[in-house]
């Protein structure tokens, strides 16, 4: 009938197609109409040709559904027949994985990886490409779904995790979900791209951090909070959380079961405890870390494992018996009490550290009790350029300090400076002037801005101390005024009652104070010396002024008794003792510091309630009488009574 059978490819697909033969050529029947116009086919038989194409062509139709039929039945055969044969293969290393991984959660997850493979052998047969790039530009890895983000690997974790984190950031202790850009603007994220944070890395054991770094970081403490109080952690980036831009993944949450240790001062603590709800409520467990202990033969071998250990550690010169000594000793300085040794063990640290310099720089193959000493001068000189200006102006006469002679109502206090971690003490003049008046004493700091309210306390104690003495008999009859001379800044503090009130009792009963002594302590209304803080500073500082203005054997210190524990002087005050250059007292009472001062008996009190005469406080109480009888009123001081009678004219005495 003059047709053939051939093929049509329409886009992707081949179909059948009917042909015509003219002039032994097949031509498609849409063509005829060429070979009419040529006049090679006639119209009849063009038409004849179509009639039949047609019949022809419902047959094919039927034919071709037929097959395409017959050819997907084949392919889901064959698709069969490769799934049963592919799926031998994996259900071997799925059981396997199932045997090894008997979480509920790791089988349902490697039944779907079974069943997504089964559907996509396309791609792993080759026929379908592992990756293809979609118009965006957007790269698409058809194999992605099926790698494994190990987030967290402890299969070589013997031990319970301590993770410490010293950058505490949103990202770092919750991790993220780390995203790339296509260069168009566009980010884009895959369940390979979240990462674990410390918070995970140390679940089942302890993460350690810190409580002013973590509160300083955004997000931080309310995520913390929340982990911590629901157990379980959602990893996300932080830009999610504050809604900066949309969830590109949601992350199932894991159950977290991790102990956090937040470090920090005891300010942090209060205000955590006092003003966060959920702060007690989560950290129940708290551990004062003490900054001293005591100096016992057990904490001194440990000193010098320290010492050790960061010898070994650091590669530092060998430290002999004389220098472990001497930093022993410096430790006990630094925690203030020659019974107790500091566990600020960075001090430590740095004095080891530059011990060795000094030692290195001078060649020598040990380190020796010298360098240590070298060690804490080079140190206390770099932070001393305060300390240095303060004794120069002392030294020319700028700041008026006496250290020798007398004088009446003036008294030489102590005081102590800190800069950083460095402290040190100098001494400063005390006045006191008092007149008539109704027992004021007047704090003239407290009046000008500059006194703190403990020293304001300690100035209301040293007016209970002589309503408690002087004023049983007759009323206080004196006002006074105490001044911390050439002060420009706060003074707070009690340290200074004992100086404040020998300074009033030497301004009440006219008696010179030897100014070649300082003196501290605090002081209560009985009149008992109470401890003080700084001791060693304070004497070091007094000892420097007078080493400068030359040392005459009178010069010396008086300390409450209290303190002498915690005397731990250095080795040049200790030899000026030694050669009595200098002197140290420790006292309990004011009288025996008043004594001492001036070289005079305090005096006691007489079974009349009087106190001895010709003593201090002797002194003192006839003054105050003398002031009572100047401040009354003259009528007040007149006999009643009026003569009359017989008694005309008669002064009437009292009768002994």
């Amino acid at each position: 009938d003059n047709f053939t059978l051939g093929q049509v490819k329409v886009g992707e697909l081949v179909r059948p197609e009917i042909l015509a033969v003219v002039e032994d050529q097949p031509v498609f029947v849409q063509q005829l109409d060429e070979f009419i116009r040529s006049e090679k086919l006639s119209k009849e038989k063009a038409q004849e040709i179509i009639t039949k194409y047609a019949s022809y062509q419902d047959e094919l139709q039927v034919l071709f559904k037929q097959s395409l039929k017959l050819t997907q039945d084949v392919q889901e055969k064959i698709s069969q027949i490769e799934s049963d044969f592919v799926n031998g293969f994996i259900m071997v290393t799925i059981d396997d994985l199932k045997k090894k991984y008997k979480m509920p959660a790791v089988k349902e997850y490697l039944d779907q990886v079974h069943e997504s493979i089964l559907q996509n052998l396309d791609v792993f047969k080759g026929q379908k490409p592992a990756q293809e790039e979609t118009g965006g530009g957007v790269i698409i890895d058809y194999l992605k779904e099926y790698e494994v983000n190990i987030i967290l690997d402890n299969s070589s974790t013997k031990k319970c995790p301590v993770i410490v984190e010293s950058s505490p950031t949103y990202n770092n202790l919750f991790g993220t979900i780390e995203k790339h850009s296509d260069g168009k603007g566009g980010w884009y994220a895959d369940f390979t791209k979240i990462k674990a944070g410390s918070l995970l890395r140390a679940n089942g054991g302890y993460l350690i951090i810190n409580a002013m770094d973590a509160f300083g970081e955004p997000g931080v403490w309310k995520t913390l909070k929340r982990v911590l109080l629901f157990g379980q952690l959602e990893i996300q980036d932080l830009a999610n959380i504050y809604q900066f831009s949309p969830s590109i993944l949601e992350p199932e949450p894991i159950n977290i079961d991790t102990k956090v240790i937040l470090i920090g001062n005891a300010y942090i603590y209060s205000i955590l405890s006092s003003y966060e709800d959920d702060f007690n409520k989560i950290f129940k467990v708290k551990a004062d870390f003490d900054y001293e202990m005591k100096r016992t033969d057990t904490a001194m071998t440990e000193y010098a494992k320290i010492i050790k250990k960061l010898i070994e550690t650091e590669k530092l010169l060998e430290f002999d018996k004389s220098a472990i000594a001497k930093i022993i000793e410096y430790g006990a300085r630094y925690a203030g009490e020659k019974n107790k040794l500091t566990t600020r063990f960075a001090y430590i640290a740095d004095l080891v550290r530059e011990s060795n310099f000094w030692a290195h720089s001078a060649g020598h193959k040990m380190v020796t009790r010298k360098n240590v000493d070298e060690a804490f001068n080079a140190s206390k000189d770099r932070h001393g350029l305060y300390e240095s200006k303060l004794s120069e102006m002392i030294n020319d006469g700028t700041i008026l300090i006496d250290t020798d002679g007398t004088r009446v109502g003036t008294i030489n206090g102590l005081a102590v400076y800190e800069s950083g971690h460095h402290s040190f003490g100098k001494p400063t003049r005390i006045t006191a002037s008092v007149s008539l008046g109704n027992g004021n004493i007047i704090n003239v700091e407290r009046e000008a801005g500059l006194s703190g309210n403990t020293h304001n306390k300690g100035v209301l104690i040293i007016s209970g101390y002589f309503r408690e003495n002087f004023g049983n008999r007759i009323p206080l009859s004196f006002q006074a005024s105490l001044v911390f001379e050439q002060g420009y800044g706060m003074i707070d503090g009690d340290s200074a009652s004992i100086t404040e009130i020998c300074a009033l009792l030497s301004a009440l009963s006219n008696i010179p104070i030897k100014q070649s002594f300082a003196i501290t302590g605090s002081v209560n209304q009985k009149g008992e010396i109470q401890p003080i803080g700084g001791v060693n500073e304070k004497i070091e500082g007094f000892f420097d002024v007078c080493k400068m203005k030359g040392l005459t054997g009178k010069h010396g210190v008086i300390i409450p008794l209290q303190n002498v524990k915690d005397l731990m002087l250095k080795d040049e005050v200790l030899n000026a003792v030694k050669k009595n250059q200098f002197r140290v007292y420790a006292v309990s009472k004011v009288e025996e510091a008043i004594e001492i001062l001036t070289g005079l008996r305090a005096g006691k009190k007489l079974v009349n309630g009087k106190y001895q005469p010709n003593t201090i406080f002797g002194e003192v109480e006839k003054e105050l009488t003398a002031m009572r009888k100047r401040l009354r009123p003259p009528s007040s001081r007149k006999n009643n009574s009026k003569p009359n009678g017989n008694h005309e004219g008669k002064t009437l005495k009292r009768k002994k």
